[in-house]
């Protein structure tokens, strides 16, 4: 089989392996498709894998068919086609035992600390992990952005979005997309993001978000006060980890309103002095986000979004700009890398 490796560092590149050997409850899942995350473009050319391990298999963002189990696990799950939880919990940590997965203190990854779904095949550890689709015509293509559209869920419920919400969100990317998308499922009254690239904001508006405004060319308090009556949001998703978006954002809340932090902080986000004392003088509630929730308590919100696609009432495949095979993959990684082509989301495809 073909599958996408690291070796180290800025080499990452495709290699032909033997098709892996299954054993007790792991699956054999041919892989659909995968998509490229955000996070895989600096793993590969700055940072390395979470645990220096080389090489390695990336991709978590995928889904695929059962194709042959072990022999512990249950031969009926062969056809199954579904997406897949890629964190691996310990099981015995405080988190895990509550079923927040998400914040295990010593769990193992698929495409990040273990061989991912940037391959032909891929060895899920059990069924646990399996996300099935109830609708054949489910593409792969969409149920490879599960992960991400329940990234973006998770952070629509941190903001208690619900029916009247006006609703900011920093970031016109696919996971902002997504989010806005959830938060108009969640019932919320208005919709308005924000990025700083003219592309971003007209994609955006094509894929039917039409108060999407560049912020560097736009006064975003006014206009979030022109789309809501004079009033401040509800709730603003900053999904960017810029410190001018937090500051934006703190400006941008009505008092006692609610700051999602989505976007992973960089180096220069520094909050100022005005946007301390208005988190003080509006008694702001911030939530962070940390990946999603795998557990039934309160919602799996995995199968929630599986659920959606499935039934045709949340979209993202047309979010997708860029497909490409194994082959193509390092060469559309090193495109992204390099900015010379724009994406909205990129995904690797085995199947149609």
């Amino acid at each position: 089989m073909k599958a996408a490796r690291m070796h180290k560092i800025g080499d990452f590149r495709t290699d032909t392996l033997d098709i892996p050997k299954i054993q007790g409850e792991q699956l054999l899942m041919k892989v659909g498709a995968c998509g490229i995350c955000g996070s895989d473009i600096p793993r590969i050319y700055e940072l390395g894998t979470s645990n220096q391990k080389y090489p390695l298999t990336l991709g978590h963002e995928f889904a695929g068919e059962i194709v042959a189990v072990g022999d512990k696990a249950d031969s009926s799950l062969i056809g199954t086609k579904a997406a897949v939880f890629p964190l691996i919990p310990c099981g015995t940590c405080d988190s895990c035992e509550s079923g927040d997965y998400a914040k295990c203190y010593n769990y193992d990854y698929l495409g990040s600390r273990r061989d991912g779904g940037f391959a032909e095949y891929c060895v899920i550890p059990s069924k646990w992990h399996l996300v099935p689709s109830s609708n054949p015509r489910t593409s792969f293509g969409a149920m490879s952005m599960v992960e991400p559209a329940t990234v973006a869920q998770h952070a629509v419920r941190k903001g208690r979005v619900t029916g009247g919400s006006v609703v900011v969100i920093f970031g016109a990317g696919p996971i902002g997309i997504m989010a806005a998308r959830w938060c108009e499922i969640f019932g919320a009254f208005k919709v308005i993001l924000f990025d700083v690239l003219d592309e971003k904001v007209k994609f955006s508006q094509s894929r039917g978000l039409a108060l999407t405004y560049n912020v560097l060319t736009e006064d975003a308090v006014s206009l979030v006060k022109h789309h809501n009556r004079g009033r401040l949001a509800d709730v603003v998703i900053e999904g960017t980890g810029t410190g001018a978006a937090l500051n934006l954002a703190i400006d941008c809340i009505k008092p006692n309103g609610t700051v999602v932090m989505l976007g992973n902080p960089h180096k220069d986000t520094v909050l100022s002095l005005k946007s301390h004392s208005n988190i003080l003088r509006k008694e702001l509630e911030f939530r962070g986000v940390w990946n999603s929730n795998y557990s039934n308590n309160p919602v799996n919100e995995w199968l929630y979004t599986m659920d959606m696609l499935d039934k045709g009432i949340f979209q993202c495949e047309d979010l997708i700009t860029h497909k490409t095979d194994l082959t193509g993959l390092p060469e559309l990684c090193r495109q992204i890398y390099k900015r010379e082509i724009s994406i909205c989301k990129a995904v690797c495809c085995n199947l149609p």
